[in-house]
């Protein structure tokens, strides 16, 4: 068992919570608190799915509440744009990072089975 922080999915996972700290630090006051907010709770709950994933004998579980956490977050992250609370660019950003860490869970899952 790696270190759970050694992880490529972990890293790109940190990324991504760190590129949704800026994102949310320019939204308006409003949607801070409540979409943003979620955005990054669920970016933290990622992260504690990886630790569980990591450190457990039965991943799948864990692994597939992360899945279904990333597609949340992809959702919040796309309501943002379209209601023009993030820019383009940075929404393009944030979905990179979703979609390694979609790839990476994916995989994770599929060979722990």
């Amino acid at each position: 068992m790696a270190i759970h922080t050694k992880l490529p999915i972990y890293k790109v996972t940190y990324d991504l919570l760190n590129e949704v700290t800026d994102i949310v630090k320019n939204m308006p006051r409003d949607f801070k608190a409540s979409i943003g907010a979620k955005i990054q709770l669920e970016c933290v709950e990622l992260m504690v799915l990886i630790f569980r994933a990591n450190v457990a004998t039965h991943k799948a579980q864990y692994l597939t509440e992360l899945i279904e956490r990333l597609q949340v977050t992809e959702l919040l992250l796309r309501v943002s744009k379209d209601k023009r609370f993030i820019s383009t660019g940075q929404y393009a950003k944030a979905i990179d990072l979703t979609n390694q860490i979609g790839r990476q869970a994916n995989g994770w899952r599929k060979s722990s089975v």
